[in-house]
Order: C-alpha cells, then structure tokens, then sequence
C-alpha cells in the first residue's frame, strides 16, 4: 500500500455565515486548501463530499457534492457524497486515504460543508432528530434516562428553550460516569473552560471568549449537568484537505517539508454492549485498530482533536484513546493535563464547543487543525515537538454509544 500524505488543508471560518452559501462555503475551503498545496483544481482525480444536513435544511437530498464541486469548475472525476452523521467528514477523509491506497488515483480531494443555522429554530435543531433509530425513539430516550438513574438532577436545571436531542444524550452518558467513576460537573466545566481559552488563539474559531470554571458553571443550563459553555453551538462551515499518494509528492516536487502522513484512518461501528461495558465501547476498538495500523500507542501521542460535542464528550474520549485510564479523564481535565503545554494537549482549535460544529465539515476541520500543529504552524497555540497527532470523531446514536467513530492517525 502507498504512504499517503497531506499536502493541502483549508477551511472557512466556523460560525453563523448568513451571508455565505454552501457553494461559496466549499469554494472557499478547497481552494485554500488547493493554493496550501500548490496545485490547481484540475489536478483532483476524486472528491468525496461529507454533509449530513442539506436535505433537511433546503431539501436536496441527492448529488450534493456533485452540485457544490460543478459549481466551482471541478467535474469529470468521480465523486462520492458521504453521509455518516456527525462523523460524515472524517469519514469522506478515510475513503479518499483507501481511495488512493487502493491505486484508484495520486490526488483526492476530502471536503466537508454544513449550512445549519436558520431562524427557524425548531427545524434548525430538529436536523439531529434522525441520527438515532427513529422506529424507537422513545425507548432510546427511555434507556438514556436509565442510564443516569442515581444522579440527582437539580431544580431549574433544564432549558425551557429548544436544543438538540444530543444535549439529552450527552447529559445520560455525564450522569453514568459521574455515577460509576465519580466524575464532577466541575471537572466536566474544566474542560470547557480549557477550550474556549484555547480558541482564543484560533482567529477560525465561532466563539474567541475564555471562560473561568466557575463561569461554565455558572452559566445559563441545557440539561444537567450541561451548561452552555460546555455544549458546542449550530454552526456554518467547511473544511476541505488534499491528499496524495508518496509517488505523486515526488512526481509533482511538492514541498515535503510541509507534507504529514497518514499513519492510519478507520472507521467503526457498534455493538449491543451494555453502558457499563467501557472497555468494549466503539472509540477503544477503532483507536485500537489506529493505533497498531500506525504502529504508535497511546504514549506517543503528541497532540489530539477529539469530538466534544460537549465537554463530558471529551472526558469520555481521551479515556477510550487510552490517554487515561477508565474515570481518570475528569481529574486530569481539572489538574490542566490536557491544556497546551500539559501532558497530552487536546483540542488546541477549541474543540467543537468553541470552534464550532458544521456537522458534514468536523472531522476535516480536526485534520485541518492537526496538519497544522504538526507543521509547526499554529502560533500562539502550537503544542511544543508535535509529531504524532490523533483525530476522533463520532456521530450519531445507536444503543449506548455512538452509531460510527473515526480515528485518524497523522505524523511528520
């Protein structure tokens, strides 16, 4: 199998862009990501496209990518739309790298777009109703609840205003770990509270405010024991990485220093395990498989974007990437283990909960910011020798855990 690189990486701002399209979005995002690896658009020979939400948001349903990549002059390659919930960009990003291991091609393009937020709130959140089995909605909703059974709920610590039902899922998966491994709202509020000092320095981020602890906690609820800042935001946005094979880096005298491999990207489904079966959860085989397909273990890490749709989203991933042991992913929130220049810094962009989540655009955005860091290129919030990076990214629900995770591998 070919080595692959990534040679290009672009992204608009993350954010409400009311005046942005989702062509101009995408427009923007690869052709940074074009002039980032010195090539012109007619050097693409395939695109795979992630967006979850444009058919519930404007209606169309089919060729999304087709219509976005046409629109900007990119046409007679094969192009591939990929669907997969929250985790629909990472995973265009690993069919574009088994693209290009499969001899298919020498330069795929992955890119991932969103156009989410709308006035009209109701249709605006009601976009993650379908990441979950529809046909059980409220047993799922029913389970979730058992999940936190034991964890008492404070008064006035829901909001009476609309959110997404994911809120409700990450709230069940904080109440279990608090119940089984102790875990404090104070040190899921560390977390937030570590991501939005981070993305002051992402100039690509929605929100650049930092946040103390004590005002994550004391910040207006979503549901217990969530609170604002501890929830990413609906965004707009788009992502876009160009890839290549080792031969076409030589063949085209692309600039190698600036070139990081793809040490490994998988994609994992599920199982019925039950909730207290931790070290069967989806994220540890997937990160399993990263890792011995790289040929790294956890302890080589130097850097990590992993997907904190909330805070405890975080908490719960830096234990299955085997960052810390099973309950330890709290405390070492709170003891700054995971801040730049700790022991293994995580979401140096400001994660979802500051850089936003354009659902279809996340986990390219995640390799965009990795790319980055191994670069040496991230200014003021660079992690100090990066040179083995890991991306996670999930998405949507199924049983207690999420329905598909990616983890990507990158190194210099």
């Amino acid at each position: 199998m070919s080595e692959i690189y990534v040679v290009g990486v672009g992204m608009t701002p993350f954010g409400r862009l009311t005046g942005m399209g989702l062509k101009a979005m995408v427009r923007q995002a690869t052709e940074a990501a074009l002039n980032d690896a010195g090539l012109q658009k007619d050097s693409i020979e395939a695109a795979f496209f992630g967006n979850a939400s444009q058919g519930h948001m404007e209606g169309q349903q089919m060729i999304r990518g087709q219509i976005a990549l046409r629109d900007m002059g990119i046409s007679r390659i094969p192009v591939v739309n990929v669907e997969n919930a929250c985790a629909s960009g990472s995973s265009a990003f690993t069919l574009a790298v088994n693209h290009l291991k499969a001899g298919a091609g020498d330069i795929a393009l992955a890119v991932g777009a969103e156009k989410m937020f709308s006035a009209d709130r109701s249709r605006m959140f009601s976009v993650f109703d379908s990441a979950l089995d529809i046909s059980c909605a409220a047993d799922v909703h029913a389970d979730l609840l058992r999940m936190g059974e034991g964890v008492e709920v404070p008064p006035g610590t829901t909001s009476p205003k609309p959110y997404s039902v994911f809120m409700d899922v990450y709230a069940a998966f904080a109440r279990a770990h608090m119940k089984r491994f102790g875990t404090t709202q104070r040190q899921i509020a560390a977390v937030a509270a570590k991501n939005h000092a981070h993305s002051v320095h992402n100039p690509l981020s929605q929100y650049r405010t930092s946040y103390t602890i004590d005002e994550v906690l004391a910040a207006a609820p979503i549901t217990y024991p969530l609170t604002v800042p501890m929830c990413s935001p609906v965004s707009d946005g788009a992502a876009a990485a160009i890839l290549c094979t080792g031969t076409a880096l030589r063949r085209l005298g692309l600039d190698t220093h600036r070139a990081v491999r793809v040490l490994s990207s998988v994609i994992q489904t599920g199982s019925d395990r039950n909730y207290t079966d931790v070290r069967n959860h989806l994220t540890v085989h997937a990160a399993r498989r990263a890792y011995e397909a790289a040929g790294v273990g956890p302890r080589d890490v130097s850097v990590a974007e992993v997907h904190d749709a909330t805070a405890m989203g975080e908490i719960i991933q830096i234990e299955n990437l085997g960052f810390f042991e099973f309950g330890e992913g709290g405390p070492a929130s709170e003891r700054g283990d995971t801040s730049i220049g700790g022991r293994i810094p995580v979401n140096p962009s400001g994660g979802l909960e500051s850089k936003g989540h354009p659902v279809g655009a996340t986990g390219i955005a995640q390799v965009h910011e990795l790319v980055t860091q191994l670069r040496g290129e991230a200014g003021p919030r660079q992690v100090d020798g990066a040179s083995i990076a890991v991306a996670e990214n999930g998405g949507g629900l199924y049983g207690v855990e999420e329905a598909v995770a990616c983890v990507t591998i990158l190194g210099r």
